[in-house]
């Protein structure tokens, strides 16, 4: 989902060549309100979104999206590298988010982690994400803080079991009520509102 024409044609060409095939652009729109119906009909596995589309706009788009078809992965994209729209769009519901200047071969790892269930940040900006504030404070347990460092530190599931002593199936409802603890949709939200409450240095 791109009003640049340019970049999405660049993707069509390239994404297929330096994926040997495994990925490829199967519908495009440059229009915001149009995204979900797009979407609707040719259930994708993975959505890219650029966030500075004209109104109604990236942000929207990635709502309308996930209402309407919430098993389709999304990934904002922007030519910014400010946190604020990328955080908005992990609000939205997100499951991570590219820079535009990134390389075709250098999106295929994050794309294909986050259609593996994770979610996915540049570093710089999830350190500026992380960066304290004087956010409300929110009362987890111990156990609860291991489980945030360890998704904060992109651990796996199954390490994170091994780590708590507990199943893998465990970790993951744990996950399911930090999550609704921390009122937010996923994993990388949940680590950004933890480094504004400085959670994982307490």
């Amino acid at each position: 989902m791109d009003d640049h024409p340019l970049f999405v044609r660049g993707l069509e060409l390239l994404l297929p060549i330096t994926t040997d095939g495994r990925a490829q652009v199967v519908a495009s729109t440059g229009d915001a309100a149009a995204a979900a119906a797009v979407v609707t009909r040719c259930l994708p596995d993975l959505v890219l979104v650029d966030l500075h589309m004209p109104a109604p706009g990236g942000i929207r788009a990635v709502s309308a999206i996930r209402r309407t078809t919430p098993r389709v992965r999304v990934v904002a994209m922007s030519g910014s590298t400010e946190p604020a729209p990328a955080l908005e769009a992990l609000r939205a519901g997100a499951e991570g988010f590219l820079p535009k200047t990134s390389e075709p071969e250098e999106l295929l790892p994050p794309l294909l982690a986050v259609l593996d269930g994770w979610a996915v940040l540049p570093a710089a900006l999830l350190r500026a994400m992380l960066r304290p504030t004087h956010a409300a404070a929110v009362d987890l347990d111990g156990e609860e803080r291991r489980l945030l460092r360890a998704i904060a530190a992109g651990r796996h599931t199954v390490d994170i079991a091994e780590e708590l002593h507990v199943s893998e199936r465990t970790v993951k409802r744990m996950t399911a009520a930090l999550l609704r603890k921390l009122r937010v949709s996923n994993r990388a939200e949940a680590a950004a509102v933890a480094g504004h409450s400085g959670l994982l240095t307490e």
